[in-house]
């Protein structure tokens, strides 16, 4: 399979070196000094960038049909418009807040113990992530999802960095060196608590994530998440 790489950063050599141990061959690496030459001629891409970057990066994907991967986070407010594309263009396409196979299983734990509380009135629930000093945006992507899981089974309403409201979900977002991902839903109540964790060790997780994204979308059409890919129900 022949991989184009949209963000040649940390996560990109990652992704590089998990895709060619898998067999692939990387055809373009684009980061912010080259041209999208090569993209054509590549059965997928994995995008790993900036949020600056990645409508276009996906954009261009969609364009050229080449199926896309995406783990770029803190641009979905453009999510809509890229959906729209590829509905147009008949393309293939998935976004995830996070490739590893451990948080998507995460996700659905974190589903399943909202739906279990949500009578349960006397618990608040709050959010920690940590991440490393580079990451741009705040609360991370899968923080966000993991709100999104508790609010779709729940009564919350909205997440919330500070000062979060009866109805939201506070989020306390840290930057530490070197953390690659920590996530934890926090279930408390004047008698006890509940935790649920994830701790990422490493970038490996995400990127060997991806590429068994991009492996299982080829010959696809439409848009699909990480619970396509997984098969988890």
């Amino acid at each position: 399979m022949k991989i184009a790489l949209l963000g040649y950063g940390k996560m990109g050599k990652v992704i590089e070196r998990i895709a060619l141990e898998r067999g692939h061959e990387i055809v373009l690496r684009k980061t912010r000094d080259n041209s999208f030459d090569g993209l054509e001629n590549a059965d997928v891409a994995i995008e790993f960038s900036i949020p600056d970057a990645a409508v276009e990066n996906i954009s261009q994907c969609l364009n050229k049909n080449v199926p896309v991967i995406s783990g770029t986070t803190g641009w979905l407010e453009e999510y809509h418009n890229i959906v729209k594309l590829c509905e147009e263009k008949k393309g293939a396409f998935i976004y995830g807040s996070n490739f590893s196979l451990g948080v998507n299983i995460f996700f659905q734990l974190n589903e399943y113990l909202a739906k279990m509380m949500s009578k349960l009135e006397q618990y608040k629930v709050s959010m920690e992530e940590i991440h490393h000093t580079q990451k741009l945006d705040a609360p991370s992507g899968t923080a966000i999802s993991l709100a999104k899981g508790v609010i779709e089974n729940s009564n919350y309403s909205s997440w919330a960095l500070s000062d979060a409201k009866q109805d939201e979900i506070l989020i306390d977002a840290k930057r530490i060196e070197n953390v690659p991902g920590t996530h934890s839903v926090f279930y408390d109540s004047e008698i006890d608590s509940i935790e649920i964790k994830h701790t990422a060790h490493s970038r490996e997780g995400f990127a060997l994530g991806s590429v068994v994204a991009s492996e299982w979308i080829i010959g696809k059409q439409g848009i699909f998440t990480m619970k396509d890919v997984l098969d988890l129900k």
